[in-house]
């Protein structure tokens, strides 16, 4: 199975192709980095010259893609460049690559390469310097640090920038993306706060609507259907207000309008689920309604408003029996209805309400409670009950709607 070899970046193969003819071109005209006759030339010979030109241009497509392999390679071919007479690409593509390994090596070799130039720019000139005490042998140790260490720390400082710039983008990336969450929960959670409005407004008269248009429909008594259809005219206005309401709350941008249902409303509220035909008893033993925060006062009525509209639709023949008591600091909450086997409800129902109380009371940090529950009243009566305890300490600031 063949190799699959890492494909050099089309930048790569420019730069290796821009130093090898480059090279070729100081090579024919003569022009070396040295004089022939030096000592340190050990290998003459034109030709000799090309041979690491060619191994530091071969080393430049690869100083994207394995960088650590390039300057290995590179290195080689500069040592073995030092005994020809050179040729001034081969350094200057050394150059290029150190700079790539640093720049596009992992993150230990960008460490570590600075370090170990620099210290091979200050053996370059302290050892020469010590051995033949003369101030020329510094040069060979700036000539290290030009042809290693400066690139080398070149490509860190840009390396670093760029780092900083990748983690600024991710920053700001996530930023707009928690941005986009809030703004999504916002939504979401302001759309249910319509729909529990929405709900708790208008299901109570349409209920009694489909009740009474039922009842008209059903017995042939003119008596009976001109009291529907004036019960059913009642709660059409009714809704149509409260609809008229709702639209305004959403022109205004979702602001909880002045005129907010209080506990001052459950007499009214009452007398029109008595109008409908429930038989509701209110027991109502706050001592102050004022004491009470807005929040919890609007929770509470939507609770009773709800529960009601349940039991018009759902309950048994029987007393409904709706208690506001306060507990230490909590309001509660308690709605009662017979509960028993029916054959089905007199108006149709989501089940959107019991949601509905449940997430008002939640957001309010309160307890609920929904169910059937044994009527100590009655050796074999039933009741469902809706019990739910609102919290009256730190609630100022909420919005149960």
């Amino acid at each position: 199975m063949a190799l699959g070899l890492p494909r050099p970046h089309r930048f790569d193969v420019y730069v290796a192709a821009a130093g090898l003819l480059g090279g070729l071109l100081v090579w024919a005209i003569g022009l070396g980095t040295r004089p022939a006759h030096e000592p340190i030339v050990l290998l003459g010979g034109d030709w000799v010259i090309l041979l690491p030109l060619a191994v530091t241009a071969g080393c430049e497509l690869l100083r994207r893609t394995a960088p650590r392999t390039a300057v290995l390679a590179g290195t080689a071919a500069l040592v073995a460049d030092t005994i020809t007479q050179g040729n001034l690409f081969t350094i200057l593509m050394y150059t290029d690559l150190m700079y790539a390994a640093v720049l596009y090596g992992p993150p230990s070799a960008a460490r570590r390469i600075p370090w170990i130039t620099g210290l091979l720019t200050a053996a370059g000139a302290l050892v020469p310097f010590a051995v033949w005490r003369v101030p020329e042998a510094l040069l060979i140790g700036v000539a290290v640090g030009v042809v290693s260490f400066a690139p080398a720390a070149t490509g860190l400082i840009v390396r670093n920038h760029r780092d900083a710039a990748d983690a600024a983008l991710l920053r700001a990336e996530q930023t707009a993306l928690l941005a986009e969450m809030d703004r999504t929960q916002a939504v979401t959670a302001e759309r249910a706060r319509m729909a529990r409005e929405l709900h708790d407004m208008v299901a109570n008269h349409l209920s009694a609507i489909a009740i009474h248009s039922t009842a008209a429909l059903s017995l042939d008594d003119p008596a009976v259907s001109r009291d529907a259809l004036g019960v059913i005219r009642e709660n059409s206005v009714a809704g149509l207000a409260e609809m008229r309401r709702l639209i305004g709350i959403l022109r205004d941008g979702g602001r909880q309008p002045a005129a907010t249902p209080t506990l001052e409303g459950l007499p009214a509220l009452v007398d029109g689920a008595r109008a409908n035909g429930l038989d509701v008893v209110l027991d109502n033993t706050l001592p102050d309604a004022d004491a009470v925060p807005a929040p919890v006062e609007l929770a509470a009525y939507r609770i009773v408003q709800e529960s009601l509209t349940n039991a018009l639709k759902h309950a048994s023949p029987g007393r409904v029996t709706v208690t506001l008591a306060r507990r230490q600091d909590a309001l509660t909450v308690t709605v009662t209805s017979p509960y028993g086997d029916r054959a089905g409800p007199r108006a149709p129902g989501s089940g959107a309400g019991l949601v509905g109380m449940r997430e008002r009371t939640a957001l309010l940090g309160g307890g609920f409670e929904a169910g059937p529950a044994r009527d100590p009243a009655s050796a074999d009566g039933t009741l469902w009950t809706v019990h739910a305890t609102l919290p009256l300490a730190d609630s100022a600031q909420g919005d149960p709607a």
